[in-house]
């Protein structure tokens, strides 16, 4: 083979390895965010033995009837809250006469509370009455995720009457747009994003910091905090050296995030690029040093 054919050869090995390597590494990059973001279905998905529970309890006939009698809340709900706040299961009845209502904690069979007295030693658990008397409501204090499972709101009739409500607690955290690093050059704006997620209320607040140091009232150099209901953004219209450093977005109900902020004096390709997932790209330097390194091989070896 001619020596001319040969380098063509190398060349346009480099340039397929180079490519076959970003399309694998950004396949699974891909692959690792849609586990990230859809491996929970926010709290959609059913327990398999919770469903066949409920569906036993669901054949009684007697129990059936009653309930289409006495309660006006719909059976077998889903109520999702977020963890730390104060989770409520709602139990509307009406024309129960002297009868009591009653919650019990399926897990273990646990009596919470009877009318409006609490019998668990555990204080966070109070039946409120509203709505003319009608709405006979469990609250949870300071919700933690043990509290997840079946209730049952129980009319001591002749059979006892149950309604059943399952409570899904949600972990709520923040997340900074753009992965854990980024990178800007001197000069240009700084944003930094910051979105909840799983929260089912607005946080009190959310606290930007820089280092150790909070920010939210010591912006200088027209920097700015803009507050949504779901999240905050941070921003810096022209970055300087002492920009650099790790932030953190810190809401008043949710896990914190931290990401690390470069900023770059000239313009030199970037250690590391993040795509709008969250996933690494290949960094660029490191295949044309490794394309030029088998070249030189290849051309000494010919030689």
């Amino acid at each position: 083979m001619p020596r001319w054919r040969f380098l063509i050869f190398c060349l346009s090995f480099c340039i397929v390895a180079q490519y076959v390597e970003a399309v694998t590494v950004q396949l699974f990059a891909d692959i690792r965010y849609d586990w990230r973001t859809k491996g929970f279905i926010s709290g959609q998905r059913r327990n398999s033995k919770l469903d066949s529970g409920l569906n036993a309890i669901s054949t009684d006939p007697e129990n059936a009837k009653n309930v289409e009698k006495l309660f006006l809340s719909p059976n077998y709900t889903i109520v999702q809250a977020q963890i730390g706040t104060t989770a409520v299961l709602h139990c509307e009845v009406v024309d129960i006469g002297e009868s009591t209502v009653s919650w019990i904690r399926k897990r273990d069979y646990h009596l919470l509370t009877v009318g409006l007295q609490t019998y668990s030693s555990d204080k966070r658990f109070f039946t409120s009455n509203g709505k003319n008397g009608q709405d006979w409501s469990l609250h949870i204090r300071y919700s933690e995720l043990k509290d997840s499972g079946l209730y049952e709101c129980q009319v001591t009739t002749h059979p006892a009457s149950s309604l059943f409500v399952e409570l899904q607690l949600l972990e709520a955290h923040a997340d900074i747009i753009g992965g854990s690093e980024k990178i800007v050059k001197s000069g240009s704006p700084l944003r930094l994003s910051c979105i909840l997620r799983r929260t089912t209320e607005p946080p009190e607040y959310i606290f930007w910091y820089h280092g150790e140091h909070m920010i939210n009232y010591d912006l200088k150099g027209g920097a700015a905090v803009r507050h949504g209901r779901q999240g905050s953004e941070l921003i810096i219209p022209r970055a300087e050296m002492k920009h650099a450093g790790n932030y953190s977005c810190v809401p008043s109900n949710a896990r914190p995030a931290n990401v690390t902020v470069h900023v770059l004096q000239s313009e030199k390709p970037a250690a590391m690029q993040h795509d709008s997932k969250g996933g690494s790209a290949v960094p660029y330097g490191r295949r044309r040093a490794l394309s030029i390194l088998l070249l030189n091989v290849l051309l000494l070896v010919w030689r």
